[in-house]
C-alpha cells in the first residue's frame, strides 16, 4: 500500500474484503495498532484465526511509500518483506500484491519484476556456517497480476537477477578464510562452466602478471602467503564475434582481506574485523556475469575481471615509501599501504583497456571511507568524467532499484597526488578522499575513445540492520551491460 491507500484503509475494505470475509477487520486492527502509514519499508503482519475458515493463516500490509515517489526499489523491498514474513511464519506458499491493481498490462511487467526478485531474496536464507540449520517451508511464491498481463519474461529475468544478487551476497558475507582468491577463481570457473555456450574463463597466476609488468597489483599481494588470482571471465552471446559487438567490461576490487598492511587498521572505527567484505567490488561483478550468462543479452560482448589478493603484513609487504610500475608504465610512490585497492584496479584497469579492448569500462570497488562519509551507508558514489556513461549508469541504477549519486571529479585536486620522485602518489589529503582516489583510477584508462565509470560501493554492500552483505551493485552492473549495445 502507498500511503494514500493506508490513509483510507478501513475495516470494510472491498480489496481485503475480495481475499476472504472479514479480513478487511484484521489488517485494520493490526495496522492501528503497529500505527501503520504506508511509509516505505515499513509493515504489519497478522495472523488469521482458523476459526474464519480462510485458505490462509498469515496476512499483512507492506508500505511502498508516496505515489509519486515510488521506483524499483520499493516493489523489491515489498515481495522481500512478504517473503520474509511468509518464512517467518513457516508458510508453505505466498501470495504478493498491489493493493491498487490498476496498471495497464504492459507497465506492470518492470512491476512484477522488481517484486518477484525480492521475493526470491527475502526467501533466501544463507545458513553455511549454522551446525544447526533451519528447515524452510516456504515452496511456491505468487505475483497477483492485472488481467491481460504476461510477466513470465519478467519473472525469468527476476530469477536470474536474484540467483547473481544471492551470489554476491554469498561471496561478500564469507570469512575471508573461505573466500580467498582461489576460491573467487573458482567461483568465475563454475560460472564458465555452468554456461559453457556464452562463458569462458582466464586465470592469471602470479608468473603471467610478471610478464604483463603488473607491479603495482603484485606489489600490494607480496606479504600474503595466499596467492594471487587475476580473473577474466568473458560473455559472448552465443554465434557471434566479439569484434562485432559493443565490447564492455567490468571491474571490481577483489581484497579478500584487508589488513592495511604497514598502515595497519587499529583501533575503534577500523573495522578490520569487516574486512571480509573489501571484495565486495570482486563480488558484485561476479554476481553481474551470473546474471549476464543467464539473460543473455544478444548485442554486447563483456569482460568481468578481477585483480583478487590479500592486503597483509610481513617481511616481503609492501611498505611505505616503496614505489611500484605499473603496467603502463606509470610509477606510484605509495605514502599509505591501506590505500591499495587502487594498486589492484590500475593493473586491471590496464588490462580491461589494452588487452580485453573494452571500449566503455567500469570499475567497482569498495574503495574508500570517505565516499560513506560523504553519502551515508545506503548510496553510491559515481565518478565519471563523461555524461553519457553517467546517464547510463543512473538508468541501469534506476532499473535495479539501487542508490547512486555523481559525484565531482576535480581536476584541480590533482596536485596533492603529485609526486616528487614518481609519477603520482597513491593517496593525497583527507578532504576530498573519495575523489582524488577516482582521479587516481582515470589515469590507467588512457585511450580517449574509452568511456569510463567509477563506483565506490563501499556503504551500501553491508546493512547490519539487514542481516549483513547486501548483494549492492550486481543487478546496477547487469542492467548496465544488457543496455549497453543501445
Amino acid at each position: 500500500m502507498c500511503e494514500a491507500d493506508a490513509a483510507a484503509l478501513t475495516a470494510s475494505d472491498d480489496v481485503f474484503e475480495s481475499y476472504g470475509k472479514g479480513l478487511a477487520a484484521i489488517v485494520h486492527d493490526v495496522a492501528t495498532a503497529e500505527e501503520f502509514k504506508g511509509k516505505a519499508g515499513s509493515s504489519a503482519f497478522a495472523r488469521v484465526p482458523a476459526a474464519m475458515g480462510l485458505p490462509f493463516k498469515l496476512v499483512g500490509v507492506v508500505g511502498v511509500g508516496k505515489a509519486g515517489e515510488i521506483g524499483a526499489d520499493a516493489w523489491t523491498a515489498l515481495g522481500a518483506a512478504a517473503a520474509a514474513a511468509a518464512n517467518k511464519a513457516k508458510c508453505e506458499s505466498l501470495v504478493v500484491a498491489k493493493y491498487w491493481m490498476g496498471d495497464a498490462p504492459e507497465e506492470f511487467e518492470t512491476k512484477a519484476r522488481a517484486i518477484a526478485v525480492g521475493a526470491y531474496l527475502g526467501a533466501f536464507d544463507d545458513q553455511r556456517f549454522k551446525s544447526e540449520k533451519q528447515a524452510k517451508t516456504l515452496r511456491l511464491i505468487s505475483v497477483a497480476t492485472p488481467a491481460g498481463a504476461d510477466v513470465s519474461g519478467a519473472l525469468t529475468r527476476a530469477k536470474a537477477t536474484a540467483a547473481g544478487v544471492a551470489l554476491t551476497k554469498q561471496l561478500v558475507a564469507a570469512p575471508p578464510n573461505v573466500v580467498t582468491p582461489t576460491a573467487l577463481a573458482d567461483v568465475a570457473r563454475a560460472i564458465a562452466a555452468e554456461f559453457k555456450d556464452t562463458m569462458s574463463v582466464k586465470i592469471l597466476e602470479k608468473k603471467d602478471c610478471e610478464k604483463l609488468g603488473m607491479g603495482s597489483f603484485l606489489g600490494v599481494s607480496e606479504a600474503s602467503d595466499e596467492p594471487p588470482k587475476f580473473i577474466h571471465l568473458t560473455y559472448t552471446p552465443k554465434g557471434k564475434k566479439a569484434k562485432d559487438l559493443t565490447n564492455v567490461a567490468v571491474v571490481g576490487k577483489g581484497l579478500t582481506f584487508d589488513s592495511g598492511g604497514y598502515n595497519i587498521k587499529a583501533g575503534a572505527g577500523s573495522m578490520i574485523e569487516m574486512m571480509k567484505f573489501d571484495m565486495g567490488g570482486a563480488g558484485a561483478t561476479l554476481g553481474a556475469a551470473r546474471v549476464v550468462a543467464e539473460t543473455a543479452p544478444p548485442d554486447v560482448a563483456a569482460h568481468f575481471i578481477v585483480a583478487s589478493c590479500e592486503n597483509m603484513i610481513g617481511s616481503r609487504g609492501l611498505r611505505p615509501g616503496d614505489i611500484l610500475t605499473a603496467s603502463n608504465g606509470k610509477t606510484i610512490e605509495v605514502n599509505n599501504t591501506d590505500a591499495e585497492g587502487r594498486l589492484t584496479l590500475a593493473d586491471a584497469l590496464v588490462y580491461a583497456e589494452k588487452t580485453a579492448g573494452a571500449t566503455k569500462i567500469v570499475d567497482v570497488a569498495t574503495l574508500t571511507g570517505a565516499i560513506i562519509v560523504g553519502l551515508g551507508p545506503e548510496v553510491a558514489g559515481v565518478f565519471t568524467p563523461d555524461d553519457g556513461m553517467a546517464s547510463e549508469i543512473d538508468a541501469a541504477a534506476r532499473d535495479a532499484g539501487e542508490a547512486f549519486w555523481r559525484m565531482p571529479m576535480r581536476e584541480s585536486y590533482w596536485e596533492q597526488m603529485k609526486s616528487e620522485i614518481a609519477d603520482m602518489k597513491n593517496t593525497g589529503t583527507r578532504g576530498g578522499g573519495s575523489i582524488t582516489a577516482a582521479l587516481f583510477l582515470r589515469r590507467f584508462v588512457e585511450s580517449e575513445d574509452a568511456k569510463w565509470a567509477h563506483l565506490d560501493i563501499a556503504g551500501p554492500v553491508w546493512d547490519d540492520k539487514k542481516g549483513g552483505a547486501t548483494g549492492f551493485g550486481a543487478a546496477t552492473l547487469a542492467s548496465w551491460i544488457s543496455n549497453a549495445a543501445k
